[in-house]
């Protein structure tokens, strides 16, 4: 039966839309299982790009295959052969390198190959290797393995962008000149490069939960994926450490349709509906907080994993147990000293102890000057002074918080307050 035109450009727009949706989900995935196969970033890169451009060739009239995944790492791993096998043609010394790639590079890969799941994750402690300095490490991971923006790493990081590009760039000539590895270590080695991939793996959740920049305040490709690997990790090295940090995520992605409109805007905690909180995962999140601190061998994402089951555990923002969570956020800073920290310490002192004893404590870490770019710090001022009726402070507060914020529903609830303190 012969398809009418319209009947061919829905089917072909779909396939197009499918392609877009890989690109945008599985991209870093099939990246990661590029590098494994091809043993470097550069080719990994070009690979990958290779494999998407058949795809947009050759699905829409041979259709969609069984396991696209697959497909997309066998296409880009034979483009990249044929590309060295090409160049080979003219440059000996070229033919040479190819005929010292490992043998399985030459040999295709099963469609359903089990080793896919873990590449990105195996890839993870590649990057987080000691023999790189621990913020090249996270940078790199961030970037190349997770598919972060050079901006949206830096955001992470409060640095400017060039910095991060220079860490990146450094770290990927360090893999290549010292031909580290693309293996998960032992489980003897694992440890020692732990902290990074959690703080790894944390960051790009982050950037899921409150993107630093754009129109959406919530990315959950980014979080899912977060999870994901983390519950990869859990599996492969049970530690209190790595519940906790699962813990934290779930915790806080529990409270995920609750926290926008429809339209987008943000809606602060104590005005969430509380009944589209996911409770099955709210359940795990404190199952897991539990167990690790039991162990007594947690650390700061139990810390964190703690607070945010305090949170999850209040029927109304008004029972929540603000001593507690200030009291927890002692201990945290205690652990991990740092002015991210104090101000979220200082917002929980504002609502036990009110608004003034939170002021005090914003004042004192702006005045240092940490966090005085830092959006979130005059938000919170701001709100601290609105409370206590300083209208033309609050004002003002609000107005550099909104000078410095990125995230367009971040930018209209702070331009929605000034407007009502006009």
């Amino acid at each position: 039966m012969i398809q009418q035109p319209d009947a061919a450009s829905r089917q072909q727009a779909a396939i197009r839309e499918k392609i877009d949706a890989l690109y945008r989900d599985e991209s870093r995935r099939v990246f990661a299982s590029l590098v494994r196969l091809l043993g470097g970033f550069d080719q990994a890169e070009e690979a990958l790009h290779e494999a998407f451009a058949a795809a947009v060739e050759r699905w829409p009239t041979d259709g969609v295959p069984a396991n696209p995944r697959a497909w997309l790492v066998s296409t880009g791993r034979f483009k990249s052969i044929d590309a060295v096998r090409r160049r080979a043609r003219f440059d000996k010394s070229v033919a040479a390198i190819a005929e010292q790639r490992p043998t399985a590079t030459l040999s295709e890969p099963p469609p359903d190959d089990p080793a896919l799941p873990d590449d990105q994750l195996r890839l993870i402690f590649t990057c987080c290797h000691p023999a790189l300095a621990p913020q090249t490490q996270i940078a790199l991971t961030l970037r190349e393995v997770c598919g972060l923006t050079t901006e949206e790493v830096a955001a992470a990081f409060l640095v400017p962008p060039p910095t991060i590009a220079q860490r990146i760039v450094r770290g990927k000539a360090k893999i290549r000149d010292t031909r580290i590895p693309y293996e998960v270590p032992s489980l003897d080695e694992a440890p020692e490069r732990l902290d990074s991939v959690l703080a790894v793996i944390y960051l790009v959740f982050n950037e899921g939960y409150s993107a630093s920049g754009g129109d959406a305040a919530i990315r959950q490709e980014l979080s899912g994926e977060a999870i994901r690997l983390c519950r990869l990790l859990a599996a492969l090295l049970p530690d209190p450490e790595v519940e906790g940090l699962l813990a934290l995520m779930l915790l806080h992605d529990a409270r995920r349709d609750a926290r926008a409109t429809p339209g987008g805007d943000l809606i602060l905690l104590e005005d969430q509906d509380r009944t589209l909180w996911k409770r099955p995962q709210i359940d795990e999140g404190a199952g897991l907080v539990r167990r690790s601190l039991a162990s007594r061998r947690f650390g700061v994402y139990t810390l964190q994993a703690a607070i945010a089951a305090v949170h999850a555990g209040a029927p109304t923002a008004a029972q929540t147990d603000w001593a507690q969570i200030a009291a927890l956020y002692d201990v945290l800073l205690d652990a991990e000293p740092s002015p991210i920290v104090e101000l979220n310490r200082a917002v929980a002192v504002a609502m036990r102890d009110g608004p003034e004893a939170g002021l005090a404590l914003v004042d004192a870490i702006v005045a240092r000057g940490e966090l005085a770019d830092f959006h979130l710090a005059h938000a919170a001022r701001a709100d601290f002074c609105r409370r206590l009726g300083r209208t033309a402070e609050a004002r003002e507060a609000y107005r550099r918080a909104l000078g410095l914020a990125k995230q367009a529903p971040e930018r209209r609830f702070l331009e929605k307050r000034i407007e009502e303190l006009q």
